[in-house]
């Protein structure tokens, strides 16, 4: 591209010293009017107006072809042909305008090279030493060159012009070739560094677009820049909408946040965006400089936290609940035992003849409340040590639709409607019974929820690692302080509930090498996810 631009250039300077050769030939008068005088005006008025159309349709044919070194060539040969016819007619020996040889030298040295420099200037040589040398020995009178002249001039000073002038031309080609080696060099560093700088700042742009966490950059005043895809998806605001928008007008959280110079400040807050649900950043802000080393601005990298709190969350329970659950379990053993041989003691009381019927009606509540201390038990014992389950790979579909039919028998679910938006296709792996528990307690504890005229929706969501069964009821929801105590066992918000069918799901779950886990919805009501291996060994 920079000898394109110096071959345009070149070629303007041609057509403007044509024209205002052309022009000054025209308008000056010369003393005389000889035969030779007339040729010599008509000569140059027809050499200067062929190179001036010339550079013109030469200035038009680079603009519409892609620049060649071949089409530089011809340029080069133009200019020496034009300085030689020039110097033929405007007297040989005596012509002013034989230094117009050292610009062709020039022109070839900047858009050729060097080595090319070399053989315009030896060109050069050639012709001018060989016009004044036939003009000296009389070759060139047919053409109005007198040989008068060049005798006048001397053989000896002849010979001295023609070596100076060789001379010139060499030490102008190796200068303007070494001048214009140094300029390709340069350009091309230039060229290498801009070519950089433009992928340096592709690449910034790709890390920004595709970085998992967002980015900002604020002035000094605190008015919003870059606003990263990531900070556009938190916040459900576009970079458009949050440019030049103060920081706090965005996240409120952050007001104060902008320290002085040389400071770092983090928090972590709570953000609730457009679609109402509430996400827990991390925030980083730390100032940045320009060039000149002075303060620019601020940059801002926040990331979501919500899924890490979960499963900080999830782990301490789990944690919690096996615990619990093997404390639980040896106490239940040394319950369980005492409360057998009660039972039987009882039961043998009962049945002796001579007993008092108002004794009869208390033992009776004895063995009954037995029982049901003795199912509790036996629930417990299953949620502290919860079965091996036996996995295996079965259809999903048919598998509800068959727990659904038996579900529809039970009063509770009169008045609901229960959706089975499992694929046909679907398929899952687990163990049967036990995953059949879990969604008989979900699913009543969903038709419990509602009222008449609710809705139950089970659906189902895969991926290459993890299988989804979603059961999502529309009734009242769950408080989120509710939600720390869901799955632990003998907390429950029903009247007559042991607290325990939850916490049995979750272990049942977590035995599959799942996680079972409760959110609510947008719209309302309930949502509890089964989140099971997509394969299982």
């Amino acid at each position: 591209m920079g000898s394109e631009r110096r071959l345009r250039l070149f070629i303007y300077a041609r057509i403007i010293v044509s024209f205002l050769f052309l022009a000054t030939t025209l308008l000056v008068e010369y003393q005389g009017t000889s035969a030779e005088m007339e040729r010599f005006q008509s000569g140059v008025i027809r050499l200067m107006a062929f190179s001036f159309f010339f550079s013109v349709i030469s200035l038009l044919f680079l603009k519409k072809q892609r620049f060649t070194q071949f089409f530089t060539i011809i340029q080069v040969i133009w200019d020496l042909s034009f300085v030689t016819v020039l110097v033929l007619f405007t007297g040989g020996v005596l012509s002013p305008y034989s230094f117009l040889y050292l610009l062709s030298i020039m022109i070839a040295g900047m858009l050729l090279g060097r080595r090319q420099a070399l053989y315009t200037a030896s060109l050069c040589g050639i012709l001018y030493g060989t016009i004044l040398d036939f003009q000296y020995f009389g070759y060139l009178s047919s053409i109005g060159l007198s040989q008068e002249d060049a005798l006048k001039v001397g053989a000896l000073r002849l010979f001295y012009t023609i070596s100076f002038n060789l001379i010139a031309f060499g030490l102008t080609a190796f200068i303007t070739g070494l001048l214009a080696e140094r300029a390709r060099l340069s350009e091309e560093a230039l060229q290498r560094s801009s070519i950089d700088y433009f992928e340096l700042a592709q690449l910034n742009s790709a890390i920004v677009a595709h970085s998992e966490s967002g980015l900002m950059t604020l002035t000094v005043t605190g008015r919003i820049r870059v606003f990263n895809p990531y900070a556009e998806k938190i916040t459900g605001i576009s970079q458009s909408d949050a440019y030049n928008k103060q920081v706090e007008s965005v996240f409120p959280q952050l007001a104060g946040a902008l320290i002085p110079a040389g400071n770092e400040v983090n928090r972590e807050f709570s953000y609730q965006g457009g679609s109402g649900s509430t996400t827990y950043l991390d925030c980083h802000v730390a100032s940045f400089y320009d060039s000149m080393g002075q303060h620019a601005g601020y940059i801002v990298n926040f990331r979501d936290t919500t899924n890490m709190r979960r499963m900080e969350a999830a782990l301490k329970k789990a944690d919690r609940l096996a615990a619990l659950g093997e404390l639980s379990a040896r106490m239940a053993h040394e319950i369980k035992n005492p409360l057998a041989a009660l039972c039987g003691s009882v039961q043998l009381l009962s049945s002796a003849a001579t007993i008092q019927e108002q004794d009869a009606r208390l033992l009776a509540i004895i063995t009954r409340e037995a029982g049901r201390l003795d199912v509790l038990i036996s629930e417990f014992l299953m949620y502290a040590r919860p079965a091996k389950p036996k996995i295996v790979m079965f259809a999903l579909h048919q598998y509800i639709e068959e727990d659904l039919a038996f579900l529809t028998q039970d009063p509770r679910f009169e008045g609901r409607l229960l959706k089975n938006l499992v694929p046909e296709y679907a398929e899952i792996t687990a163990d049967p019974d036990q995953l059949q528990q879990v969604l008989i307690n979900l699913l009543q504890n969903a038709a419990d929820a509602t009222s008449d005229g609710g809705e139950i929706t089970i659906e189902y969501t895969a991926t290459e690692e993890t299988a989804k069964i979603i059961i999502t009821d529309n009734g009242d929801g769950i408080k989120p302080e509710a939600t720390q105590h869901l799955f632990e066992p003998f907390w429950t918000t029903k009247a007559a509930g042991t607290g325990l069918g939850l916490a049995i799901s979750y272990r049942i779950i977590e035995a599959h090498g799942g996680l079972l886990s409760v959110e609510s919805p947008p719209s309302g009501g309930c949502r509890f996810i089964i989140a099971l291996p997509a394969f299982v060994a």
